[in-house]
């Protein structure tokens, strides 16, 4: 798919010349969301396009599962993020002629993405066949305050000469549009292209609203819209799947058509049709009476609050400036709103993977917004603890106690079937403990106040009935798969037993903590003895000859791959069958060298160089995940350029279009995983200490970088020149100490601290990637 030519720009992502060629791309680089209202940068006129797209968290439709032979546990239905009737739609008419930039392309076009006012803004100078020239202007927001709420500002004013000027103002519903489902099954395109029944449908004279409900899921979603026209007659005509405002104006050279149209949207499982069209109508009252300037200074002060507290910054790299304050504005905006649901591994910006949430939520979004915005994280948790009883359901399905998380989910049930690169993937509940406990971590917040000794308790039963003790007293996990898919269903793979390990000893000691509520949870010091002795006795595969981990039991003995030979077959997955690379030294992201960055206390400094080296070697990135993760960890190795080429990488995938995947939706982990390369990988942060940690280093093409943290109630700036680190306390009250290359610094409000900036110290050269790999940013 090809990417947009955009300029760069500190505070802006503009497409000086739109080219319907990039649109799909486009359309998820341009998306909108709050969390629980996204949508996608089409045009306004919709055609040309991609793909469409209105999405609000937590509605979705099931769908059959089928299987060629049955089998016990296959989960049954499958889950599909649904578009909702949508309210973006403007379609213009000069003297009876559609604009359409296919067949006769404007003077000018462009669009921009404004990152402090929080708007699409585009503009458009066309020539209609009567010869009359138009300029229109739109500006397009999700609103960052009231959350039900999709706003428009349309104008056209005619250059020369009198023109008869037509928009067509629509809220449609029923479109056919892509689910992300790829399936032929007969029985999943009727569930899915009929998901929605019409209950009904309501017109006035400035709008109107729809109603619809879900076949199968049975959820009842309302939109309502109104318009306020200055310039122009209105007239609206209602059908079961359309509200149409009909705009006309007779304009005069230099005279304006102005339309501001509000949208509002409502859902519930629960509640009837008349209470979420009330939701719906409410909201767009809300929005009339705040007025257009109300919702853009509303927006615009929920931004300047983002950037007061979550603003980055790096001299030297423009490019990779704008990138990371992109991914800092669309990963805040992904969960600014949202509740009672989870974040999609594309967030509302497509449909890519169904609309699911992965493992990689709670693996690199969460953490990143329990530094940014912890209020958003605490509810992002607290969705992940309601689905607790769908996940002890899915472990006693396995055979297993405690609680076993779905791979792949929108509402907490499993869905995916798949044994290999899911259900064996059990890392899934490590990794969602592991963000609980961070949040408790960094906030010092009580960990039950998002559920997380229950979560923390109920995953460290599923491992005690999943590991294995041999005679000789080692404990192991057999047939698990770790985070790299192109080596599936192993022995001992290091960082899921050592993820494991993590789990159990931070749930002991968490039960010693809070002993009266791990009591109700029916734990006593019996059972968390065998957690720990379970911990202890964790088998760590080593391979003595080479000096490395392998990262699963006999890893190092499998046969290498030839990559020389493969340079120009990636990604494997489409060149191969997964029983040929399933054998053989090849990762699709990092997996051992993930560990060395969640489980570094695991780990030597000499371990890590020799480690780094050996995976660097045979790692293909042919997930968007894995930049992130090894520009952290080579930072950690010491090698600060190569960790800002892979910082360039994660945060350039989706404006570049690295993965060839954006045009189903930003990689959100890859979103949230360019702010952790930085902060966690330039920055050396660990935020899983008593005491936050900084190791900064600055690599050759940077001369400053700087970014925002909030910790244990403070915010922290810390900022990196060549001349030491800085640590400013900008909120909060009272010292806190932050250790700084391992020399513990006192600062307080009003008091910085300062660090001379350490020269890198690697103890191996460089590592090399596979032949046609390096990182390409």
């Amino acid at each position: 798919m090809t990417a947009p030519t955009l300029d760069v720009d500190p505070w802006t992502v503009r497409e000086p010349r739109v080219d319907p060629a990039t649109l799909p791309v486009a359309e998820s680089l341009f998306a909108l969301s709050n969390g629980f209202l996204g949508v996608r940068g089409t045009l306004d006129e919709v055609e040309p396009c991609g793909m469409r797209g209105t999405f609000l968290s937590g509605v979705f439709e099931t769908h059959p599962l089928s299987y060629p032979e049955g089998g016990f546990g296959h989960p049954e239905e499958g889950q599909a993020l649904l578009t909702v009737a949508d309210g973006t739609p403007l379609r213009l008419l000069v003297d009876g002629v559609p604009l359409d930039v296919r067949e006769a392309p404007p003077q000018e076009h462009e669009r921009t993405l404004d990152l402090r006012a929080g708007t699409l803004d585009r503009r458009v100078r066309w020539r209609a066949p009567s010869g009359r020239s138009v300029e229109l202007t739109s500006r397009r927001l999700v609103s960052l305050a009231e959350r039900s709420v999709l706003a428009v500002r349309y104008e056209v004013r005619v250059l020369d000469g009198p023109a008869h000027v037509v928009v067509r103002s629509e809220l449609a519903a029923g479109a056919v549009v892509p689910t992300g489902v790829d399936n032929d099954d007969p029985r999943v395109a009727d569930a899915l292209d009929g998901a929605f029944e019409p209950h009904a449908q309501i017109g006035s004279e400035t709008g109107g609203a729809l109603v619809e409900r879900t076949r199968r899921s049975g959820i009842t979603v309302a939109a309502a819209v109104a318009h306020r026209v200055e310039g122009g007659r209105t007239r609206t005509d209602v059908d079961e799947q359309h509200v149409v405002t009909t705009v006309a104006a007779d304009l005069q050279p230099g005279e304006t058509l102005t339309i501001v149209k509000v949208v509002g949207y409502g859902w519930s499982r629960d509640a009837g049709s008349d209470s979420v069209l009330g939701q719906a109508a409410a909201a767009v009252d809300s929005a009339l009476d705040l007025g257009w300037e109300g919702l853009l200074d509303r927006q615009r002060a929920a931004l300047d609050e983002v950037w007061a507290t979550g603003d980055v910054e790096v001299d030297g790299d423009p490019e990779l400036q704008q990138a990371l304050r992109y991914s800092v504005f669309q990963l805040v905006c992904s969960a600014a709103c949202i509740s009672g649901a989870a974040v999609g591994a594309k967030g509302l910006t497509g449909v890519g993977y169904s609309g699911h949430t992965f493992w990689d939520v709670e693996g690199f979004v969460l953490p990143a917004l329990t530094l940014l915005r912890p209020d958003a994280a605490a509810r992002l948790l607290r969705w992940r603890a309601s689905t607790l009883d769908a996940a002890r359901d899915r472990a006693r399905t396995l055979g297993r106690s405690g609680a076993a998380f779905a791979w792949r989910t929108i509402d907490g049930r499993e869905t995916s079937a798949y044994w290999p690169a899911s259900s064996a993937a059990v890392h899934v509940s490590a990794d969602v403990a592991r963000a609980f406990w961070l949040y408790e971590n960094v906030t010092g917040a009580d960990l039950d106040s998002v559920r997380g000794l229950e979560v923390l308790v109920q995953t460290a039963r599923m491992w005690a009935s999943l590991g294995h003790e041999d005679v000789a007293g080692a404990w192991h996990l057999f047939g698990v798969t770790g985070p790299d898919e192109y080596t599936g269903v192993v022995n001992d793979n290091v960082f899921t037993n050592l993820m494991a390990r993590a789990n159990l000893r931070r749930a002991a000691e968490a039960c010693r903590r809070h002993e009266a509520r791990a009591a109700e949870l029916g734990v006593d010091h019996t059972e968390t003895a065998a957690w720990r002795a379970a911990a202890d006795a964790v088998c760590v595969p080593w391979d003595e000859s080479l000096g490395v981990h392998p990262m699963n039991d006999d890893f190092t003995a499998f046969a290498e791959w030839p990559f020389e030979e493969e340079r120009d077959r990636y990604p494997v997955q489409e060149h191969h069958h997964y029983d040929e690379f399933y054998r053989r030294q090849v990762l699709k992201q990092a997996d051992l060298v993930q560990a060395l960055w969640w489980c570094r206390e695991e780990f030597t400094p000499e371990q890590v160089a020799r480690d780094v080296e050996y995976y660097e070697a045979r790692t293909v990135r042919d997930s968007s995940l894995s930049a992130a993760v090894q520009a952290v960890v080579c930072a950690q190795a010491q090698h600060p350029d190569l960790a800002l080429r892979y910082l360039r990488e994660a945060a350039l995938v989706d404006l570049r279009d690295l993965q060839q995947g954006t045009a189903k939706g930003l990689h959100m982990a890859s979103v949230a995983g360019a702010w952790l390369a930085l902060v966690a990988g330039l920055g050396g942060m660990r935020e899983d200490a008593d005491e936050l940690e900084l190791a900064p280093l600055l690599p050759s093409r940077l001369s400053r970088t700087a970014f925002s943290v909030t910790w244990r109630g403070r915010l922290l700036r810390v900022e990196t020149t060549r001349e030491g680190t800085t640590v400013t306390v900008l909120r909060g009250e009272g010292p806190v100490t932050v250790v700084v290359d391992g020399a513990r610094l006192s600062v307080a409000p009003g008091a910085p601290g300062c660090a001379p900036l350490r020269a890198p110290t690697p103890l191996l050269g460089e590592p090399r990637q596979p032949a046609g790999r390096e990182p390409c940013a």
